[in-house]
C-alpha cells in the first residue's frame, strides 16, 4: 500500500484542501500521494508541467488568482522541488 501524505507530493497543496479526496490511480483507487487537480486515472493531468519550476509558477498563478499576495504565493509554493514528484527530476 502507498503512504498517504498531508500534502500533495506534486503541487504542495494540503490534501484536506482537495474536493476530491485526492487523486486516482489507474486502477480507480485513491492515491494516498496526489491530489485530483494533479493526477487521474494514474496519470498527471497537466503532462506540460514538468519541472518544479514550472509547478511553482503555475501555483502561484492559481495563489494570486485566489488573491494570496505574491509574496504569499512564493511562501507557499518554494518547496514544491522538494516533493516526491521532483525529487529525481533535474538530477
Amino acid at each position: 500500500m502507498e503512504k498517504t501524505y498531508k500534502n500533495c507530493q506534486s503541487c504542495g497543496m494540503p490534501m484536506k484542501k482537495d474536493p476530491s479526496g485526492g487523486g486516482t490511480n489507474a486502477d480507480g483507487t485513491k492515491s494516498g500521494m496526489y491530489c485530483g487537480y494533479c493526477y487521474q486515472n494514474g496519470q498527471f493531468t497537466s503532462p506540460e508541467i514538468d519541472t518544479p519550476e514550472k509547478m511553482q509558477e503555475f501555483c502561484i498563478g492559481k495563489l494570486k488568482g485566489m488573491k494570496f499576495p505574491g509574496f504569499v504565493a512564493w511562501m507557499l509554493t518554494r518547496g514544491i522541488p522538494k516533493l516526491e514528484r521532483w525529487k529525481k527530476v533535474g538530477l
